[in-house]
């Protein structure tokens, strides 16, 4: 498993990544499916399913595992006390990280995801 956000990268770039990590499957596990500027058009929910699609990547979109609004506000607070922007950020909050874990994944069914993953 490996985890890869778009800011810094072209559609390209990003699809080279995937590519070299040997990404079968991408799980989108973002609330909206949209990033906000014309750099990123590409990868907006339904581009970014076309281009995986093009690169035989299989493409789910797994909203439940999405941080919620109060975990993305701790981390912004954590960007704004550090004075970074979400695009420029090297590393999550450790409080956001460790909220994640338990809030989200640790309740999470990753059944699917499993049997996905290995077909």
């Amino acid at each position: 498993m490996v985890t890869i956000g778009v800011y810094g990268l072209d559609g390209e770039s990003f699809l080279q990544r995937l590519r070299h990590a040997d990404v079968r499957l991408l799980l989108d596990v973002r609330q909206r499916r949209g990033v906000r500027g014309p750099e990123y058009a590409w990868a907006n929910s339904l581009r970014l399913q076309a281009a995986l699609a093009h690169a035989r990547i299989t493409y789910e979109h797994h909203p439940e595992l999405a941080p919620t609004t109060e975990l993305r506000q701790l981390q912004y607070a954590e960007d704004d006390r550090q004075g970074v922007g979400k695009r420029s950020r090297r590393e999550l909050a450790t409080e956001y990280t460790r909220r994640y874990t338990t809030e989200i994944l640790d309740s999470a069914d990753l059944t699917p995801v499993r049997v996905g993953a290995v077909e």
